[in-house]
């Protein structure tokens, strides 16, 4: 085994490296970039080198730097993680050139599956069944164009080299094409450094299910099951879990055989994972065609080890240094469900807009694990609370796992785990993640691709907690705030308590928005009563002991509810069994028109840079028209006129950084 590893990535793939090494008496290396010099990442390792500016490409893709800094620091081998130089062959190589171990596969597999076109090629050879699609090297926009027409509409436009749901976009008609195709190849570009992309008809009702192999450099490979990840946003996966509902064993064993044999076509070394996209037959069953091949281990890795029991990060150090599988095929066995939920730095009612800030409040469930375990929840996460989320990388703050003895009990846990995340600072995902696992489509495992946009009317705008129990859990929170602040002598409180008779006090909320006053009244018996509008409920609140001060027990009208309440100077974030909702103390002599005018203008929903304007200077637009591509969090967002006008002036370059909030362009009327 290796004495000493650099892992050359960052988040939370990099702390859950470091763990494991951790466990194995392995001392480990951190690279990290100006943005990330405090991340989690750096302090989970035994040693730190910076390498770079901000952005990827000043740091994590510069692969020279990151061997310099392994062998300045004695390191032996190098654990890519997933993502960045994971999948280059390129650094492969000159790992090994440089006297270390890559913790990967060999180049040469690499170079094999890491291009969609010729993976497919070579599993055509091999009889595996594909998508029908155009896979060759010519990639004329033009000739894209003729073949897209031949396939018939829909497409799907994918990069060669990339994975993440990057360079990627489903195409419906022929006059949408070209644009579509430029956008692909700008993301694909920046984030694998290779234009080339492949057209393949876009299946309907797709399911994306996945083999994970594992290979040894003594011609062994077995495969360790599958992984469902069709619940998909932005051909990014959002749920994902083993065993995949509904697969028979026989195309279980089926799938397995032919992901197995796909690595040993390659004489693959270490994880991998073989990915399918199948479709629901007439008789309930599925035919699978091969998609690609990911020549690394994956984000959603944690569930194969809930249902195995296996570290698989365990078994890729094992490998790399030389020794043989830990198990044989006939060897592993697989036990109950395990489901893993990604929670982004996202608004889901925004088109998932990625969002940046700090975490203000991050909280995790009760005991909790940041290692596997196989019955509790565990979260892999590369933030602490305070931390900030910036522009400059993926969205992904952590991933929350959970496993049952069957997958109703795993919904079950995830439900409950997800109520009990709280997150405050920035936009995130958590409760639509719970509507998500909650929704029918789900609940009763009817998983494609489209599963998100089907159930449209119950996962966007909704599972906000009810008004009366928000303004209670405020309520809660400020007396309780008062009450700690003061002192004990009842003449200087300022919770409504007198000598004689009752008193009462107003709270100016904002919810969203809209005003919300909330009249609580302390009556001459000590009792207390909480009314919005004409309505009006008995309140009872008492603080619950626990190490973050914020929960209540709160009894309104017959109602007992436990809520979590966190403030932020005059913002209020309160978390109940319903959904969350957040207020602000509002102050009812400010200016209602003072925000006038604002509406209207075409600005950067988030940090980023400017890669083109659509429109120019003097051009009339229409509402909704697209007008400027952005990037951010690695991915394209197009942003559209807020209403018709003509274009004054452009306000940026292109490939300007762009702050959030800014004025993109000047419209007149």
């Amino acid at each position: 085994m290796f004495k000493k590893i650099l892992i050359a990535n960052r988040g939370e793939i990099a702390c859950r490296v470091a763990a494991t090494a951790r466990r194995l008496g392995v001392r480990t290396v951190a690279v990290y970039s100006d943005a990330d010099a405090q991340a989690c990442h750096v302090r989970a390792c035994d040693e730190a080198v910076a390498i770079g500016g901000a952005a990827p490409r000043e740091s994590y893709l510069r692969w020279q730097t990151i061997l310099d800094a392994a062998k300045a620091s004695g390191a032996q081998a190098v654990h890519p993680g997933y993502g960045f130089l994971s999948e280059n062959e390129d650094f492969a190589r000159a790992c090994a050139a440089a006297g270390l171990v890559f913790i990967g596969p060999p180049p040469e597999a690499i170079a094999a599956m890491g291009s969609k076109s010729a993976a497919k090629a070579l599993m055509a050879k091999a009889g595996v069944p594909l998508v029908p699609g155009y896979h060759g090297d010519d990639n004329d926009g033009a000739l894209l164009a003729r073949e897209a027409a031949a396939i018939g509409y829909p497409v799907l436009i994918k990069a060669s080299a990339g994975g993440g749901g990057k360079g990627m976009r489903r195409v419906d008609r022929a006059e949408d094409f070209a644009a579509a195709l430029a956008s692909c190849q700008r993301e694909a570009k920046a984030a694998f450094g290779d234009d080339h992309v492949l057209v393949e008809r876009y299946v309907t009702r797709p399911r994306h299910i996945e083999i994970q192999v594992f290979g040894d450099r003594h011609g062994h490979v077995i495969h360790l099951g599958e992984r469902d990840c069709s619940v998909q946003r932005r051909h990014q996966k959002v749920l994902e879990e083993s065993p995949a509902p509904g697969l028979s064993a026989a195309r279980r064993a089926e799938m397995g055989a032919a992901a197995v044999a796909a690595a040993k076509a390659v004489g693959y070394v270490g994880a991998g994972t073989v990915e399918f996209v199948a479709e629901e037959l007439d008789d309930g069953d599925i035919r699978a065609y091969f998609m690609e091949m990911n020549t690394r281990l994956q984000v959603e890795h944690p569930v194969t080890e809930g249902v195995t029991g296996l570290d698989l990060v365990e078994w890729q150090l094992r490998i790399a240094a030389g020794q043989r599988l830990p198990l044989t095929q006939e060897q592993v066995t697989m036990r109950g469900h395990a489901i893993e939920a990604r929670i982004c730095a996202e608004n889901p009612d925004k088109q998932f807009l990625p969002a940046t800030g700090t975490l203000q409040v991050l909280r995790w469930p009760p005991h909790v694990s940041f290692v596997r375990d196989d019955v509790l929840p565990r979260v892999d996460t590369g933030f602490a609370e305070g931390d900030a989320v910036s522009p400059y990388y993926d969205s992904m703050i952590a991933k929350l796992i959970v496993w049952g003895a069957d997958r109703a009990q795993a919904l079950a846990r995830l439900d409950a785990a997800l109520r009990d995340t709280h997150l405050v600072g920035l936009h995130n995902n958590v409760a639509f993640l719970r509507r998500v696992a909650a929704s029918r489509s789900f609940a009763t495992a009817e998983l494609d691709t489209a599963l998100i946009e089907r159930e449209r009317d119950v996962l966007f705008g909704a599972g906000a907690l009810p008004a009366e129990w928000a303004a209670a859990g405020v309520v809660a929170k400020t007396l309780a705030d008062e009450r700690a602040a003061e002192d004990a002598d009842p003449w200087s409180r300022r919770d409504g308590w007198r000598l004689h008779g009752g008193a009462q006090r107003r709270l100016d909320l904002e919810r969203q928005g809209e005003a919300l006053a909330v009249h609580v009244q302390r009556l001459h018996d000590g009792g207390t009563t909480l009314r919005i509008g004409e309505q009006g409920w008995p309140l009872l609140t008492r603080e619950r002991s626990g190490v973050d001060g914020a929960r209540f027990d709160v009894q309104l009208g017959g109602e007992r509810r436990t809520l979590a309440v966190y403030r932020q100077g005059d913002q209020f974030s309160v978390f109940g069994a319903e959904g969350s909702a957040t207020l602000a103390e509002a102050d009812p002599l400010a200016h209602a028109g003072d925000h006038a005018g604002e509406s209207g203008r075409l600005t950067a929903p988030m940090p980023g840079k400017l890669i083109a304007f659509l429109a120019h200077a003097g051009d009339s637009v229409k509402r909704g028209q697209a007008l400027a591509v952005m990037e951010a969090m690695k991915m394209e967002h197009t942003i559209s006129a807020p209403r018709d006008g003509r274009v004054q002036e452009l306000l940026f370059a292109a490939g300007d950084q762009v702050p959030e909030g800014a004025e993109l362009l000047r419209m007149s009327e």
